[in-house]
């Protein structure tokens, strides 16, 4: 039986409709919007769910985003075909290489012998992020949190869990159609149009209808939470920060606020310019207080407290996250010409305000 979404939406503190009602459960569909199906897969992590979309597409369906790689992801992907999405699946599209996003892409492309559609550097990223599987820890990678003030006990464990990145990704197709920033694409009766955002991944794919005033905005923008902005050992001096802020401007301008955003994480909902507006704000806020932090010379693993409502404790992958997104605040202020960063003898990273 297909779920309607509720008439009575839900508003949070911060002015934010949520006019889709309750979630649909794993292994069922919720349409959302002529057409447009609303998915909702379990994950093993703390973030313990990812929303998916099908778009009718002809006589089958276009898919957006496929889950995390397992058993779990498999069987509500079975039950979905054998029910409420059953006909084929005409292409699969990837918003970006994470792998709650790609994890399935090619166990689906497979199955129904159609195209993965994803943006050049996603596809390329993860496939080189892929054949980590099975290597030892690089000792760039070790350097870099060793400058950040790691311990020998957090290098330790980083060294046993490197290359775990693969091990949730069902091997991809050898081969992808690309998606380019501001192409539009017919997927059943309406045109969408791709909007590329970067800083969370390299080259973040939107999906954007305005026909039906709908937004699949993937990890780019999303309600309650903000997206992850990290730096990674391979591009130890990147600026995300700097590519997510013009991102979110790039958005503001492009996309009307009246439409329905349909968010990777938690429920879909209305307020796009005000959610952008209170993601600018937080990071602006992040960084005011990082910068007095930096009257005084600090190291990365000094500045978790300017930067995180919640204590970092000695869980690994929390500290991989807290560290990537700290570099990522100081290489901001860094390139700016705010701060600067000096080697010390310690051979850690030290940083300071000019």
């Amino acid at each position: 039986m297909t779920q309607q979404a509720s008439m009575a939406p839900q508003v949070d503190k911060s002015g934010l409709w949520f006019p889709c009602g309750d979630k649909p459960a794993p292994g069922c569909a919720k349409e959302v919007a002529p057409g447009v199906w609303w998915i909702r897969m379990p994950m093993p992590f703390a973030l313990d769910h990812i929303n998916l979309w099908a778009l009718r597409d002809g006589d089958g369906w276009a898919l957006v985003d496929t889950g995390v790689w397992s058993t779990d992801t498999a069987a509500a992907w079975r039950q979905l075909f054998a029910g409420q999405l059953n006909g084929p699946v005409t292409r699969v599209f990837v918003t970006h290489m994470h792998p709650d996003h790609i994890g399935m892409a090619g166990w689906l492309t497979r199955k129904f012998g159609c195209r993965l559609w994803i943006s050049r550097l996603e596809y390329l990223s993860c496939r080189a992020l892929s054949v980590d599987t099975g290597r030892e820890a690089p000792d760039d990678a070790i350097d870099f949190y060793r400058r950040a003030g790691w311990g020998e006990e957090g290098i330790e464990t980083y060294r046993t869990r490197f290359g775990g990145f693969g091990k949730l990704i069902y091997a991809l197709p050898d081969s992808f159609r690309r998606l380019h920033d501001g192409e539009e694409i017919a997927i059943g009766a309406q045109r969408w149009r791709v909007v590329v955002g970067k800083g969370h991944s390299p080259e973040h794919a939107c999906l954007y209808c305005p026909e039906l005033k709908l937004l699949i905005s993937g990890d780019q923008v999303l309600p309650g939470i903000s997206s992850n902005v990290s730096v990674f050992p391979t591009e130890p001096d990147a600026n995300p920060l700097a590519d997510w802020l013009a991102s979110l401007d790039k958005l503001q301008a492009a996309i009307a606020d009246d439409v329905l955003v349909l968010p990777a994480h938690n429920l879909p909902f209305n307020g796009l310019h005000r959610r952008i507006a209170a993601l600018r704000d937080s990071q602006m806020r992040a960084l005011d207080r990082l910068r007095e932090a930096l009257q005084q010379p600090r190291r990365v693993i000094d500045v978790y407290g300017a930067l995180f409502s919640r204590p970092i404790g000695a869980d690994n992958m929390l500290m991989s996250l807290a560290t990537g997104e700290s570099v990522a605040h100081l290489n901001y202020l860094v390139a700016r010409g705010e701060a600067s960063v000096t080697l010390g003898s310690d051979g850690c990273a030290w940083y300071r305000m000019n």
